[in-house]
């Protein structure tokens, strides 16, 4: 069994895959690979999945990705388009709203990004907004009440690499942390 394999069998697991499948990994990337899936793109072999076993998008999208990285055809954390993601999360002490308000608001924001700006793209107050950055990535924020606290995910889209993206996701904890301690 490849690392990859041992990876991805920690977060789900061969039981999950034949109970909402009915097969294992082992049986999915034979499956694939008798057709030709490595030479297929993302989309197509999500499709044929879909098409040929009648299975559940959800599940073929997973079946998909796992099957791309253990083909060492993406690497984890890796998009379709070839760019990489990274996401970061926190809950801080403070109602969605004023949460909300550091997020979407320019002048509040210089406080606690520390060297990044971000140019909103749209937002859904006071559940999410979502930005161009001015390193080139893209950046979606979304907002979930906790009662008197609020949990915030952080995506950044966009990233050259897997190197970025672990960077990316250093770099938005830290400023996670700097958001919470402002409001807390």
């Amino acid at each position: 069994m490849g690392e990859s394999t041992a990876r991805r069998r920690e977060s789900m697991s061969d039981q999950a895959l034949i109970e909402g499948t009915g097969a294992d990994w082992k049986t999915w990337l034979a499956l694939l690979d008798e057709r030709g899936a490595a030479e297929l793109g993302h989309t197509a072999i999500a499709r044929m999945l879909v098409s040929e076993f009648e299975i559940d998008g959800w599940w073929a999208q997973s079946i998909t990705v796992g099957y791309e990285q253990e083909r060492n055809l993406r690497e984890p954390g890796q998009r379709p388009d070839g760019t990489f993601s990274a996401s970061a999360s926190k809950t801080v002490a403070a109602p969605i709203g004023s949460v909300f308000e550091q997020l979407a608001d320019p002048e509040l924001q210089a406080a606690w990004l520390d060297g990044i700006e971000l140019s909103q793209r749209s937002a859904s107050p006071p559940k999410s907004v979502r930005f161009d950055a001015s390193d080139g990535t893209q950046v979606y924020a979304n907002l979930t009440a906790k009662g008197d606290k609020t949990a915030v995910g952080i995506e950044v889209a966009k990233l050259e690499s897997a190197e970025a993206a672990a960077a990316a996701k250093a770099a938005w904890k830290d400023r996670l942390g700097r958001l919470a301690e402002r409001l807390g």
